[in-house]
């Protein structure tokens, strides 16, 4: 999967940092992790087409995380959008939505569903599931996580060595099943082995808590955010956001392999600074950045 840091600050954009968004591409699905204001913009200079959307994920409806919204649908609109959008968020969502689209002389032309999550939720999809649960913000806020399905994978040594062609019969195998070949069975376990999926967990706006830290659990990448350094602890506490090394804490505690801090207040001017206090307590720690680009 290829993922992008379309925004990275906190309540106020900079010159260098746009809202809060996160686009993850794996084959046909486009998945966006919130729309700040001005983030169809940034798909433009990213060189992505906002047509590659697929799944909304909103984790809260403050501003920061959704202004994006009916700019960005207005031009789906526009562009003869052909699938069926799916947009997932909190309680009230859908009276969000209408409220906000209310204020506008539109009507969304194209397919889409809108489903609230209220609750500790798994989505299955076709390839891969993700996972949603509430967070302890100020308003009702979801964490997210993203786990591709294990694959098989045929051992190509072993399949030669037995005669097997290139065909139906290892694409049989590759799903799981037996195969007969030449009288004798073939079960899959001896000519495959498993690719454990990637996962990537999403946990924006909230402070440290046990649902941040399950979602997150043995993640292959926490992207989490990190508004404040640790000597304006008072203001996470009173507006409920994590420190760096409390965001640091979390990555421990969930015993993940890679942490991206984001969601950085304006008042930090480069990621150094919020490295430099996440670093000691997690040394693999990065400060994403806009345009950032990872590929899983």
């Amino acid at each position: 999967m290829d993922i992008i840091f379309l925004g990275t600050s906190c309540m106020v954009p900079t010159k260098e940092r746009n809202h809060q968004a996160i686009f993850v591409s794996r084959g046909t699905e486009g998945l966006l992790f919130d729309c700040g204001e001005g983030t169809q913009r940034q798909f433009k200079i990213a060189g992505i087409k906002i047509t590659k959307i697929t799944k909304i994920f909103i984790s809260h409806w403050h501003g920061d995380h959704v202004l994006g919204l009916p700019g960005l649908l207005q031009t789906l609109n526009a562009s003869d959008y052909e699938g069926r959008l799916e947009i997932y968020g909190p309680k009230g969502t859908q009276k969000y939505f209408e409220s906000m689209f209310s204020a506008f002389s539109f009507k969304i032309g194209f397919e889409h569903i809108i489903r609230e999550i209220t609750a500790k939720t798994q989505l299955s999809f076709l390839d891969f599931r993700i996972d949603a649960d509430l967070l302890d913000h100020s308003v009702p806020c979801l964490g997210y996580s993203l786990t591709e399905t294990d694959r098989r994978r045929i051992k190509l040594p072993v399949v030669k060595k037995l005669g097997i062609p290139e065909g139906p019969l290892l694409g049989e195998l590759q799903d799981g099943r037996t195969i007969v070949w030449k009288g004798k069975e073939v079960a899959p376990d001896e000519v495959t082995y498993i690719v454990k999926g990637k996962k990537v967990a999403v946990i924006l706006d909230t402070v440290l808590c046990n649902p941040a830290v399950d979602l997150a659990k043995d993640a292959d990448l926490l992207i989490c955010e990190s508004v404040y350094t640790p000597d304006l602890i008072s203001k996470a506490e009173e507006y409920k956001h994590m420190t760096t090394t409390q965001a640091a804490a979390l990555a421990n505690q969930a015993g993940v392999k890679k942490l991206i801090l984001t969601h950085f207040s304006q008042r930090y001017k480069t990621g150094q600074e919020v490295i430099d206090e996440a670093a000691p307590h997690f040394s693999e720690v990065v400060a994403a950045f806009d345009f950032m680009k990872l590929k899983l």
